[in-house]
């Protein structure tokens, strides 16, 4: 059962409403954080709604040390009230860390899945001692070295110590798919689910695991009827690996069982529950379509008292309402005996008074103690609850400054269609994923540089061929250099070096210039980019402790959205038996937080 860290704990409905409330009244001074836009840090003057003292203890801070404000992390010569802040919030937060699934499910059998049932899912390599970027950079030249593959563009040219030695290598998606489904597998048998549900199945990566690895009955449901044919296409090749080991089990009688899927929008729990109620009727292949042809005409129908099928609901980062639809399911729906809903996307939550919400069915609040204290969210609110502290405290100081500097072109940008363009900022313009466009643009002149630096050194390098220009090609210098070309700048120089690579002002330029044509808006004559630029840089130092001290209230409302679920589950009484259990590594999967209820 997840806990706070030492002040707060949710093993009753009495305990989880008092955290909750404990939240409530701490976010309620720092609403100025939540609800802020950081792209009109310059424009409202953001900082100078913090404390003074914060900011002035923050600005000469370290990029590390900031990057783990978010974490609840403080150092000594912080003022005492920022101290505060930082540990309150470290307090308020569901504790993250995985958790011992031996201890809390004893009976739980977690193995690990072969190549046949691992073939396409997502793999990721973490190294203990490198920021994530390295390894990355490693991996994919690596990639493009083995296959002889032509690299897409010089952005993609990585120089890498190959000294360093890559270990502890973790492929995400197989371990998150390894862990859930144990926890499934777990929960399914200790209710006797007949049937599991997987909610939001995506392409089946879970449906697959349960069905042959764990040997239950899958019924996969998926929006996309993409998904679904990959879905049935993947369980087909599998089935033929598996025909002999089911063979000699003691289902070796029975056919080979695949997952069922089902291309369905899950927009309500009505729909979930007439669903469900139809898939469990065994081996009626037509009930699949019940959805194609309206809920409303099969709405009547029910499981026959006399049917002894049983299942469970699954959820594998179930987008937004889906996943209090599933929760919802599984109080109203009596053959639903079991739920294990992981989250993700609190953005797209739906909110009591937000246009087109369902009256009684919103995703925030849905506790009945939430709702009595009157408490809504907001859209800032959810946005910042989908942060990742641990994802940022693993950042590496490079990426972090790099963060902070593609922020402060946005905020300066906002300056700019302010200045010139006022109309334009009452529909809340999006400008795309500059920060992308410029990264590459930055990668082309520091690898320029760096290359023709080292060129003459004495080594071997390969000459990689760029997909660009037929006549372009790169040659670098020994493979044993001690530099990585990813981001702003990955060698660990001060930052005056750093900028010595490429101006801040021709990057902001270049942003803004980029900007101004995704808004389909012309660059005026009058426009003074460097009259902007000189009047936010002196300024621009102050957005990494802003934006720090903002993310930092993220994991607090996540933590409020997850409580709210569990005492929503709580106040059913003894006849529920619910915890939040974290089941994932979260510098992984920032989202880790299982939500799992059992009926008695």
């Amino acid at each position: 059962m997840a806990a706070g860290n030492g002040k707060y704990s949710c093993r009753t409905a009495t305990e989880t409403l008092e955290w909750i409330h404990a939240i409530i009244d701490f976010i309620k001074p720092y609403t100025f954080f939540i609800e802020a836009h950081v792209v009109n840090f310059f424009k409202d003057r953001l900082w100078e709604a913090v404390d003074k003292e914060w900011i002035d203890s923050l600005r000469n801070e370290s990029v590390e040390n900031l990057l783990q404000i978010p974490s609840g992390v403080v150092q000594d010569q912080w003022p005492p009230s920022l101290k505060d802040f930082v540990l309150a919030i470290r307090s308020f937060a569901l504790p993250r860390e995985q958790a011992d699934l031996k201890k809390v499910l004893p009976d739980i059998h977690t193995t690990p899945l072969d190549k046949v049932l691992t073939q396409g899912m997502n793999r990721k390599k973490k190294h203990e001692e490198l920021p994530d970027l390295r390894v990355i950079a490693y991996a994919v030249w690596e990639q493009f070295r083995l296959f002889e593959c032509e690299i897409p563009n010089t952005s993609a040219v990585f120089v890498v110590n190959t000294q360093l030695h890559i270990s502890n290598v973790i492929y995400s998606t197989v371990y998150q798919i390894e862990a859930l489904s144990a926890v499934v597998w777990s929960i399914a048998r200790s209710v006797g689910a007949s049937t599991t549900i997987d909610v939001g199945a995506g392409q089946g990566y879970l449906a697959q695991v349960l069905t042959f690895h764990y040997q239950l009955s899958v019924i996969a449901i998926d929006a996309c009827s993409h998904h679904g044919r990959i879905t049935d296409a993947r369980a087909e090749r599998i089935k033929k690996h598996y025909a002999a080991m089911m063979r000699k089990s003691r289902l070796e009688n029975r056919d080979l069982s695949l997952p069922k899927t089902v291309t369905c929008s899950v927009l309500s729990t009505d729909i979930l529950k007439t669903l469900s109620n139809s898939l469990i009727k065994k081996d009626d292949v037509e009930q699949l379509h019940l959805i194609r042809r309206g809920v409303a005409e099969n709405s009547s129908k029910e499981v026959s008292k006399d049917n002894p099928s049983c299942m469970l609901l699954a959820g594998l980062h179930a987008c937004g309402d889906l996943s209090v639809t599933m929760l919802r399911t599984f109080l109203e729906c009596k053959e639903v005996k079991a739920v294990v809903s992981i989250g993700c996307c609190y953005n797209l939550l739906s909110e009591e008074g937000d246009e087109n919400a369902a009256e009684g069915s919103c995703g925030f609040p849905m506790s009945k103690g939430v709702k009595s204290v009157g408490f809504s969210l907001g859209k800032s609110s959810r946005d910042l609850a989908c942060q990742s502290a641990d994802r940022w405290r693993g950042l590496g100081e490079d990426a972090g400054l790099h963060n902070f500097e593609l922020h402060a072109f946005r905020a300066a940008f906002q300056m700019v269609l302010s200045q010139h363009y006022p109309d334009i900022l009452t529909s809340s313009p999006t400008i795309g994923r500059q920060g992308k466009a410029l990264r590459r643009q930055q990668n082309r002149a520091i690898i320029e540089s760096t290359l023709h630096q080292e060129g003459q050194k004495e080594g071997s390098w390969p000459t990689i061929k760029c997909a660009e220009s037929d006549s372009c090609t790169y040659k670098g210098s020994a493979w044993g250099t001690d530099t990585i070309l990813l981001g702003a700048s990955c060698n660990h120089s001060t930052k005056s070096e750093k900028t010595t690579y490429v101006d801040k002002f021709s990057q902001f330029e270049k942003f803004s210039k980029s900007g101004l044509c995704r808004l389909g808006l012309q660059h005026l004559q009058d426009m003074d980019l460097a009259g902007i630029w000189k009047e936010t840089e002196s300024f621009a130092e102050l957005i990494g402790p802003y934006w720090t001290l903002r993310a930092a209230l993220g994991p607090v409302l996540e933590t409020l959205i997850l409580l709210d679920r569990l005492l929503f589950l709580q106040e059913e009484g003894s006849s529920v038996e619910s915890l939040i259990l974290p089941i994932f590594d979260p510098a992984l999967s920032p989202r880790n937080m299982a939500l799992i209820a059992k009926k008695i």
